[in-house]
């Protein structure tokens, strides 16, 4: 088995891309705090949300259906992640009461992590005010709202051999499909196999190759956020690293670090989690660097790293080309491998 995990780095310059609750009339930025220290934050939510809405405008989404009042409202999609890529790749949860009802769930198989500021940064408050069409002097209606300058990173993780494979029967809601829905999909040509211990069904392969690009290629095209009247910026990754791992641990999360308050990329890091995991790697690491993100580092650590592009356990170059190079790659085939998990 593969599966893809690395790092996502935003690019945030004076913006407000993911708001919280706000408070006297002031619109307040999602941010943490760690003692004195404040980090402004964009929720895995949000950044899956915007990832979702990025897709090519003609591919289906999953339909939401909406239901109750009150606090007994409850929101859920088709569940159907045989027809529709976002069931399939991002998760759902459907609980259906009543005789006809059955449940069904779907753990995702894209998880991501919040999107932190790697570096404290404070948020500022800005004001304006709404006058127009207002009569010789009455006051203005004065409002506010934050907004930050800050490098975001998350974590990220793409389960490959789970995309288009669906468990069909288990213990309580690890059902992804429904018994209609099972057998509508098995009729339209799934096929029935045991998948990590529970009977499932798996759609045929040039879809799931299909659907893994896509995300790859929509990945480097991320558009989205919050206040983009008044702070519109680029919400694509300006970093995007991905390895192919045989298991689903994360040991690139510690590449970007913070020197005398600049966020930096660390090349001694980057080199010394390859070499310890070497056995577990299936591939090349995959590092889409948008040219002017964190200044000449780029070049830098090329310089630094030299020896693993020459050796191709290394490429590097901007985001759209290196993921869009590695879709290419799964959907001629080349890394049909890694939709399976290692026979026992």
């Amino acid at each position: 088995m593969s599966y893809l995990v690395g790092k996502v780095a935003l690019d945030v310059r004076a913006g407000a891309p993911n708001n919280g609750a706000g408070d006297d009339n002031v619109s307040r930025v999602k941010q943490l705090r760690v003692g004195r220290d404040q980090y402004p934050y964009v929720s895995a939510q949000s950044f899956r949300r915007w990832l979702r809405d990025s897709v090519p405008a003609d591919e289906p989404r999953s339909a939401v259906t909406r239901s109750g009042s009150g606090k007994n409202q409850q929101a859920y999609t088709a569940g159907r992640p045989d027809r529709f890529f976002d069931d399939d790749l991002f998760g759902y949860m459907v609980a259906v009461k009543g005789k006809d009802g059955q449940s069904c769930q779907r753990d995702t198989v894209l998880a991501t992590g919040t999107l932190l500021s790697v570096a404290p940064r404070r948020p500022v408050e800005d004001f304006g005010t709404m006058s127009r069409g207002f009569e010789a002097g009455q006051n203005p209606v004065l409002h506010g709202h934050e907004l930050y300058s800050a490098e975001l990173a998350g974590d990220i993780l793409l389960d490959l051999p789970r995309i288009g494979t669906f468990e069909t029967a288990g213990s309580g809601l690890k059902i992804a499909l429904t018994s209609q829905a099972a057998k509508e999909a098995a009729a339209d040509g799934a096929e029935a196999l045991t998948f990590r211990g529970s009977p499932a069904l798996r759609l045929a392969l040039p879809e799931r190759r299909r659907r893994a690009a896509m995300l790859l290629r929509t990945l480097t095209a991320v558009r989205g956020g919050a206040k983009q009247s008044l702070h519109y910026g680029d919400r694509a990754p300006a970093l995007v690293l991905l390895a192919p791992l045989k298991g689903g641990i994360n040991p690139f999360t510690r590449v970007l670090a913070v020197r005398d308050g600049r966020v930096v990329f660390d090349s001694a890091v980057l080199r010394e989690e390859l070499a310890a995991w070497a056995d577990e790697l299936d591939g090349p690491v995959h590092l889409g660097w948008s040219p002017g993100f964190l200044g000449d580092q780029r070049d830098v650590a090329r310089g630094e790293l030299a020896d693993e592009i020459r050796a191709g356990r290394l490429l590097v170059d901007h985001p759209r080309l290196v993921l869009g190079r590695l879709a290419d790659e799964i959907e001629a085939g080349n890394r049909d491998a890694w939709f399976d998990d290692p026979k026992s």
